[in-house]
C-alpha cells in the first residue's frame, strides 16, 4: 500500500477525471493523502489549455518533484490535457517523472503506480477514445452537499482559437443511464446540488443521433429524489434551443442559471473565431430565454485581443455587453496556441492593448453587475450554506455557480453547513450580496 496525493488542476471536468482517479487508487487498496510532504506517489493531473495554465501545470510538477528530489517520495506521475499535448516534450525536458498519461488514463492509474514503485518509466498518451470510457467511481473531493456531473467529453465545433478538439478528441456523450445512476448515488450520499459540466452541454446526444437529449436528461435529473438544485454549465448559444428553454422553465431543481460562452460581439469576429450563429441571433436566443425563464441569471465569457480585432470591433463587443446585461461575465485575453487556425492569423493585437480591453470590459461588467445586485435588495432567496465563521455564514443562491461566481454573507444568521436557508437580500456590492435569514 503506497500513500497517494493528486492535485488537481484547470476546469470542473478535469476534476471530475481526478476524482475517478482517486476511484482507482482506492479500489488498488492505496491510501489517499492531501499531504505532498507525506505522500509517496504523488500525481498531478494537468491543464494545457491556454499559456498561464500550461505555466501552473509545470510550476505543479516542479514542486512534486522537489519531494521526490527530497527522498520523501518514491514517485511522480503526470497526467491530463498538458501531458496529452505535450508528452514527448515533457517526458525530454523532466527524465525524473516516473509516468505521462494523456486525457485517456481510465483505469490506468493502479498499474501505473505499480510500475512507477517498481522504477519502470511510462510514457502512454494515446489519441482520445471515440467511444465513452467510464472511470472508476469517483472519490468526490468537493464539499459533500455539491459534485460536478460529467455528461461528455470531447468537443467537434472547432472555434479556430482553442485545442481541445486535438486534446481531447471527438465529441462522446456519456450514456444517459450512467449519468442517472451516478446522480442518484450523489443524492444518496447527501449531495443536493449537481453541475452538469462537458465541453459543450447542447451537443449532448448529438453524436447518438438523439436530438434535443439534454432536455430529457433534465427531465429525468428533475425526479432524482434528494436534489435540490441541477446547474447547467458551458451551453453553446447557437445550439440554446425552444425545448431546453421550455424544460429549465418548467422543472423545478433545474437552477434558473445558464453559462452562455458568447465569446464576442462582432459578427467578423465571430466568423474569424469560427463561432457559429450571429450577434443578432444571439440576441433573440437571451431574449427568448428571459421572456420564458424570468429572473435567470445569465452568464457568459469572452476573448478580447483576437487577430483582426481593431478598436472598432471591441467597441461592437462593448455595446453588445450592454445590451445583453448579463448578470455573470468573464473576460480573457487571447493566447496564441500552437496548432489552432487562428496561430497563424493576423494582424496580431499586442498583449498590453489586449489587457487594456479586458479591464474596459470588467469596468463596464462591474457596474451592471452592481446595478443587477443592487435590485436585489429587498428579494428573497435559497442560500446553500456553503461557510460558518465567527463573524457570519456564507453561500450561494442559485445565482452563483460554485467557485466562479459571488457569494451571499449572511451576519449572525443561526444556520447549518449544506443546508438550503431562506434569505432577504440587504445589501449588494458588484459581486457578493449580504442578508438576514428570514
Amino acid at each position: 500500500m503506497a500513500k497517494v496525493s493528486l492535485i488537481s488542476l484547470g476546469c470542473p471536468k478535469n476534476l471530475v477525471d481526478s476524482e475517478g482517479a482517486l476511484g482507482e487508487v482506492v479500489q488498488a487498496g492505496h491510501e489517499i493523502t492531501t499531504s505532498q510532504s507525506g505522500a509517496d506517489v504523488i500525481i498531478v493531473n494537468t491543464c494545457g489549455f491556454i499559456e498561464d495554465a500550461r505555466e501552473e501545470s509545470v510550476e505543479a510538477i516542479l514542486n512534486a518533484l522537489e519531494y521526490k528530489d527530497s527522498g520523501d517520495c518514491k514517485a511522480v506521475i503526470v497526467i491530463g490535457c498538458l501531458s496529452q499535448r505535450f508528452a514527448s516534450e515533457l517526458a525530454a525536458e523532466m527524465p525524473e517523472v516516473d509516468a505521462f498519461l494523456g486525457v485517456g488514463h481510465a483505469g490506468k492509474i493502479a498499474e501505473t503506480i505499480n510500475q512507477a514503485l517498481a522504477g519502470k518509466r511510462l510514457v502512454d498518451t494515446p489519441k482520445p477514445a471515440t467511444d465513452w470510457c467510464e472511470h472508476a467511481p469517483r472519490v468526490q473531493s468537493t464539499p459533500p452537499w455539491t459534485a460536478y456531473l460529467k455528461v461528455s467529453d470531447g468537443c467537434d465545433n472547432r472555434c479556430a482559437y482553442c485545442a481541445i478538439p486535438d486534446i481531447r478528441g471527438r465529441f462522446r456523450s456519456r450514456p444517459e443511464e450512467f449519468i442517472i445512476d451516478e446522480a442518484r448515488q450523489l443524492a444518496d450520499n447527501g449531495v443536493r446540488e449537481v453541475v452538469l459540466v462537458g465541453q459543450d452541454l447542447t451537443q449532448y446526444g448529438a453524436d447518438l443521433n438523439r436530438p434535443n437529449a439534454l432536455a430529457g436528461l433534465l427531465e429525468k435529473l428533475n425526479g432524482v429524489d434528494g436534489l435540490h438544485w441541477v446547474r447547467l454549465l458551458y451551453c453553446y448559444p447557437s445550439k440554446v434551443t425552444p425545448e431546453l428553454i421550455d424544460v429549465i422553465a418548467s422543472c423545478e431543481k433545474v437552477a434558473k442559471y445558464m453559462d452562455i460562452p458568447i465569446q464576442h460581439g462582432d459578427d467578423n469576429m465571430l466568423r474569424a473565431m469560427n463561432r457559429k450563429g450571429s450577434v443578432e441571433q444571439y440576441l433573440r436566443v437571451i431574449d427568448d430565454i428571459r421572456e420564458k425563464i424570468p429572473g435567470i441569471a445569465l452568464r457568459s465569457t469572452f476573448i478580447v485581443g483576437f487577430p483582426g480585432e481593431t478598436d472598432a470591433v471591441f467597441e461592437n463587443l462593448l455595446r453588445f455587453v450592454g445590451r445583453i446585461r448579463f448578470d455573470r461575465v468573464g473576460a480573457f485575453a487571447y493566447s496564441r496556441e500552437e496548432g489552432t487556425p487562428a496561430y497563424s492569423m493576423k494582424p496580431r493585437v499586442s498583449r498590453k492593448i489586449a489587457a487594456d480591453r479586458v479591464k474596459r470590459l470588467m469596468e463596464l461588467q462591474q457596474s451592471i453587475s452592481f446595478e443587477k445586485n443592487h435590485a436585489l435588495i429587498g428579494s428573497r432567496m435559497e442560500v446553500l450554506i456553503e461557510g460558518i465563521t465567527e463573524d457570519a455564514a456564507f453561500g450561494r443562491s442559485y445565482r452563483d455557480a460554485p467557485e466562479i461566481d459571488g457569494l451571499v454573507y449572511i451576519p449572525g444568521g443561526q444556520v447549518k453547513l449544506g443546508e438550503f436557508s431562506d434569505v432577504e437580500i440587504t445589501e449588494a456590492s458588484e459581486y457578493d450580496l449580504v442578508g438576514r435569514i428570514v
